[in-house]
């Protein structure tokens, strides 16, 4: 069977080359003359454009034009915290909390967390910045008695150090659920991307030493800016 290549791609494919060598903010060529320079229309050129932008490698400003975006930053998903791991790569992270409360749990974060039809969980929402760049918005939800909890993660700024510290959660493993999905409004805002931006999502769920579950988190992070990568022994 004889698949044929969409015109766009060996476009898409050309432009990666020239971007793979650029500095990030290096404009591009106008869709004019990029269709000129491959022979091709500017509509083939357009879609080229697009699914660069939709891949996070070129930025598209409506009145400006396309420009080289900011490499995507890696991020190695083990059990360490989020700050552990960035920090490790040379990167600032830090964490804008949004709220923390205490609520009755949904029926998902109930059966994630292993409770009873009573109880109420600690819920924590924040935004993930890297380098001062929005970059993963999280809902964290834990289980047990957390007292104080908002103002011992003022004293931390990382929720795994202050589960840790404050509280004697000793972690023993957790279980990750990737997938991708769409930006919300609220993620949206939030994360200063359009509505229906792709995204990964990851659903975490943490265990104690007790191999009891003790924390239940969506983690939505910008599809633009992050990639995963899995490390196992073999």
């Amino acid at each position: 069977m004889i698949v044929r290549e969409p015109k766009y791609h060996t476009v898409m494919e050309q432009l990666a080359d020239f971007i793979a060598d650029a500095e990030p903010g290096t404009p591009l060529e106008t869709e004019r003359e990029l269709a000129t320079r491959f022979a091709t229309s500017r509509t083939t050129v357009r879609q080229a454009l697009s699914a660069l932008a939709a891949e996070g490698r070129v930025e598209r400003t409506q009145g400006s034009g396309t420009f080289v975006a900011e490499p995507k930053r890696v991020f190695v998903h083990q059990l360490t915290s989020y700050s552990e791991d960035l920090r490790a790569q040379g990167r600032n992270p830090a964490s804008i909390w949004v709220s923390v409360d205490r609520v009755t749990p949904t029926r998902e974060v109930r059966t994630a967390l292993a409770l009873d039809g009573s109880a109420k969980v600690h819920r924590v929402e924040r935004v993930r910045l890297v380098d001062g760049e929005p970059l993963a918005a999280e809902v964290a939800h834990l289980a047990g008695s957390l007292p104080r909890l908002r103002q011992e993660i003022d004293k931390r700024g990382s929720l795994y150090q202050t589960l840790r510290e404050a509280y004697g959660v000793s972690f023993a493993r957790a279980e990750d659920i990737v997938e991708t999905g769409l930006a919300s409004p609220r993620e949206a805002a939030l994360l200063g991307v359009d509505v229906g931006a792709p995204m990964l999502v990851v659903h975490r769920t943490a265990y104690d030493t007790d191999d009891r579950p003790v924390e239940y988190t969506r983690s939505v992070f910008r599809g633009d800016r992050f990639r995963f990568v899995a490390r196992s022994s073999i």
